[in-house]
């Protein structure tokens, strides 16, 4: 088939959002972003091998695809609109292609957002680009550099299931033993199916001072924070939130502590919160630490120990 033909077969849907007048099938989208609004806009690519191992499944594969994108849109606070779609495909399968449409179909209803366009192109290795627009009301936002000295330190959800997951993948005999198969698949389901925390975004637009999503690990990206603050922090690792399984493995091998914090693929979010923000517990934040006068971009973790923000996931080989 050709690249008309895969488009209008498998990425041709009716558009359900009223501000979007014109999507897939014409040489350009068309938005009518709501009156008053600023409209926000993200990019993230994913190389198969680099991004998510291979034999990840095409369900699997459009989740994290377009959830990455729409945590970026949960950091800023930001409702998403919608979003287009660049894939290059080492062959035009159709079984895998309709297995990878139906599902980022369903994901994309789920988190409120239509396909306006993209382009497919034939490529040695599985490469997809998305590109995500989101809409704040008009003078709002979150963002990195608007943290203060006092404000408390939050993070969603738990942290380091995926870079765990990751090593489910690729290192096996790393795993413990004492592991079961139920934890295993917790926390390969956490690397492949990330959850962007949109609602608290939204919830916590005029309350967080600061803050972004949790891709590249935990130390890393408090550190981006840091820098565009011009702040430094104080970290309590005992109070980074764990899940059931990363607690376990813990138990088993607790030197991995490490990579729970600097491996990333979390995609929580990491806020900033002025002192006496009252928070809805329903938002599953847990305070870390505090943000404190520099050294800039410095961490250090409650016992006195400096921690490292140069250390993460890194976006080309030769880093790391």
């Amino acid at each position: 088939m050709d690249e008309f033909d895969l488009i209008a077969r498998y990425f041709d849907w009716p558009a359900r959002r009223p501000e979007v007048a014109l999507a897939v099938g014409d040489d350009a989208a068309v938005i009518d972003p709501p009156a008053d609004a600023r409209l926000v806009v993200t990019t993230d690519m994913l190389v198969a091998g680099r991004h998510f191992p291979l034999d990840t499944s095409p369900e699997a594969v459009a989740h994290k695809a377009l959830a990455v994108n729409l945590s970026d849109l949960a950091a800023m606070g930001a409702e998403p609109l919608g979003f287009t779609l660049s894939l290059g495909l080492p062959e035009t399968d159709a079984d895998w292609l309709s297995r990878f449409s139906s599902a980022l179909r369903r994901v994309a209803e789920r988190w409120g957002c239509d396909l306006v366009g993209g382009d497919t192109v034939g490529s040695s290795v599985l490469t997809l680009s998305v590109t995500a627009f989101g809409t704040l009301p008009a003078g709002k936002i979150i963002a990195r550099g608007g943290a203060r000295p006092g404000d408390r330190l939050a993070v969603t959800g738990c942290i380091g299931d995926a870079a765990l997951g990751l090593m489910v993948v690729q290192d096996p005999a790393a795993v413990p033993e004492a592991l079961g198969a139920a934890a295993r698949d917790y926390l390969r389901g956490r690397l492949d199916r990330p959850e962007p925390r949109l609602a608290a975004g939204r919830a916590l637009l005029g309350s967080a001072s600061a803050g972004l999503d949790c891709s590249d690990g935990l130390l890393q990206d408090v550190g981006h924070l840091l820098d565009a603050s011009g702040l430094g922090a104080e970290i309590d690792l005992s109070a980074v939130p764990l899940s059931p399984a990363a607690r376990d493995w813990l138990d088993a091998r607790p030197e991995d502590i490490d990579r729970l914090i600097t491996g990333g693929d979390d995609y929580e979010l990491i806020v900033a919160l002025p002192e006496g923000t009252e928070v809805d517990p329903e938002l599953g934040l847990t305070m870390i630490g505090r943000l404190v006068e520099g050294p800039v971009g410095g961490i250090r973790e409650r016992h006195g120990r400096v921690l490292p923000t140069r250390r993460g996931y890194t976006h080309f080989p030769g880093e790391e």
